[in-house]
């Protein structure tokens, strides 16, 4: 098969990632952040605050659908951060909410990584004239960092992160967003991807070719119906597939 446009998932498909938001360490050192920034917590009391207002601000996101299970709002965390500080009486500015958020994900990290051959691949696409994209269920305050860390911000021709269109898989019109505003005939092209339910059949019901890849990160699901479905992470095989 010949694509020429191929969109990526991320986490999972080329960044291999772990964190832990349930860490101690994780609050004790956020209740440190704040404090420094004139909001004091206790870490147990921030932990708390956080996870009720994501609650409250994913309650109070516009419903795409009336089925939750087709809707799949998403939030912008910047403002969860934001509202933390507010609470405490700290009129913080969006720049403190951004830095906040990006020291929670450092702070939460584990390990970030890209897995074997993912610079290669996406480099080499682009050399064919292929043209890549970004289709990912992502917060922008943290995602477009990671991507500068992992060298590859660069390699796509399009990056569409949900946090930004207040949307996110596997709702189609996030993937219609893309295939709209870039011009996509979707029999050119082809969505790479480790999560059956949110990449592969979304896709495919859209008229779109599918590679899934079963990462260590996968949902735990039988693998989708797909062009190719690798069992294990392997993208010298993506390549060869697109490639060859």
């Amino acid at each position: 098969m010949s694509f020429q446009n191929v969109i990526f998932d991320l986490y999972g498909t080329l960044i291999d990632i772990r964190t832990d938001e349930q860490s101690p360490g994780l609050w004790a050192e956020m209740a440190r952040v704040y404090a420094e920034n004139g909001a004091k917590y206790s870490p147990e009391e921030l932990k708390t605050g956080y996870f009720a207002t994501v609650a409250e601000f994913e309650r109070g996101s516009p419903r795409l659908r009336g089925d939750d299970h087709e809707a799949h709002p998403e939030i912008e965390l910047q403002y969860v951060f934001q509202r933390l500080y507010l609470d405490r009486g700290v009129d913080a500015g969006m720049e403190l909410a951004v830095s906040t958020g990006e020291l929670f994900r450092d702070a939460s990290m584990e390990y970030i990584r890209l897995y074997p051959g993912a610079r290669k691949l996406l480099s080499e696409l682009r050399e064919k004239g292929k043209k890549v994209w970004l289709l990912s269920n992502a917060q922008a305050i943290f995602t477009r960092l990671e991507l500068r860390k992992t060298g590859i911000d660069k390699l796509f021709d399009g990056i569409y992160l949900s946090s930004d269109y207040g949307i996110k898989k596997p709702d189609p019109r996030f993937f219609m967003t893309l295939l709209a505003q870039r011009g996509i005939d979707p029999a050119t092209a082809v969505m790479v991807g480790n999560d059956g339910e949110c990449d592969i059949r979304p896709a495919r019901a859209l008229g779109l070719a599918a590679v899934y890849i079963h990462s260590n990160i996968s949902p735990d699901e039988p693998a989708p119906e797909a062009d190719l479905v690798l069992p294990e992470m392997d993208l010298s095989r993506v390549r060869d597939f697109l490639l060859d």
